[in-house]
């Protein structure tokens, strides 16, 4: 990338599927990564980890306890940042990844804030959104 070329953004989403479903794309060339979590332990079902979010001390520390988790969040992060490093090199501008569970309330947002934080450590410019983090199914915007 030469000076006068705008530094990438990447934006980052969690979401949920029951709630908002996948965020549409902003830039409109049609939407980038998508990570299902579904798969992962769900902190949902411990009814003491229920009332926080994924980017909270006591479900990153739920997360954290599962190895399958960390095996995730590295996969995910070296395909975005390959294709991050890609996209800086061509000269795009934006990239999405959307993170989705079940409520976009715990997985989602974990694994959201871990890969914002692995693409500011390598100096990306980064935008962070949880869609649905403070809903709980069935609510409206």
């Amino acid at each position: 990338m030469n000076a006068s070329q705008p530094a990438l953004r990447v934006h980052v989403f969690s979401f949920g599927f029951r709630i908002s479903g996948i965020p549409a794309d902003e830039g409109g060339h049609g939407g980038g990564f998508v990570f299902d979590c579904r798969a992962l332990p769900n902190p949902h079902w411990d009814e003491a980890l229920r009332p926080y979010r994924g980017n909270q001390p006591p479900v990153i520390a739920f997360m954290e306890g599962h190895p399958e988790v960390a095996r995730f969040a590295g996969h995910a992060a070296a395909l975005v940042l390959d294709s991050a490093r890609a996209y800086r090199e061509m000269g795009r501008e934006r990239l999405m990844v959307s993170f989705g569970c079940t409520g976009g309330r715990h997985r989602s947002v974990y694994q959201a804030e871990q890969l914002a934080a692995a693409l500011r450590d390598e100096g990306f410019q980064v935008v962070l959104t949880h869609l649905d983090a403070g809903r709980r199914p069935g609510e409206q915007q």
